[in-house]
């Protein structure tokens, strides 16, 4: 199974992402910042990640830096879930490697769930 985490300082939208990623058979860890987050994927090499931006003690965006300038951490695919609008902050951002940009509020978890499936090669239908 692959593993996937989830970064997001609120609890509630990774129980909702987790939840309905775990039906799709998918192994699911999470973090609530960016410290966190760095910790994790050093010891559990996850297959995704799905990243908001702002967060505490470190944002997504320094996040996404620090993953990508380590040999070991800059081929995992990224997802980048925010309801941050900033037109600067998405052309940069889309300008990483293996990087995608989703608005949470424009996307149901069935969006994100047909994304991750892309991202991971995947093309088994979204249980609705």
């Amino acid at each position: 199974m692959k593993k996937i985490l989830i970064v997001d300082d609120e609890p509630l939208v990774i129980k909702a992402i987790s939840d309905k990623l775990n039906r799709e058979n998918y192994t699911i860890d999470s973090a609530l910042d960016g410290e966190e987050a760095l910790l994790k994927v050093g010891r559990e090499k996850p297959d995704l990640i799905l990243l908001d931006i702002v967060m505490p003690k470190l944002d997504g965006i320094s996040v996404l830096k620090k993953l990508k300038g380590q040999e070991e951490t800059k081929d995992i695919p990224v997802i980048i879930l925010t309801n941050l609008y900033d037109d600067k902050k998405i052309e940069e951002l889309l300008k990483v490697n293996n990087t995608e940009y989703l608005i949470k509020v424009e996307h149901s978890l069935n969006d994100i769930v047909k994304r991750v499936n892309e991202k991971l090669n995947y093309n088994e239908p979204v249980q609705l």
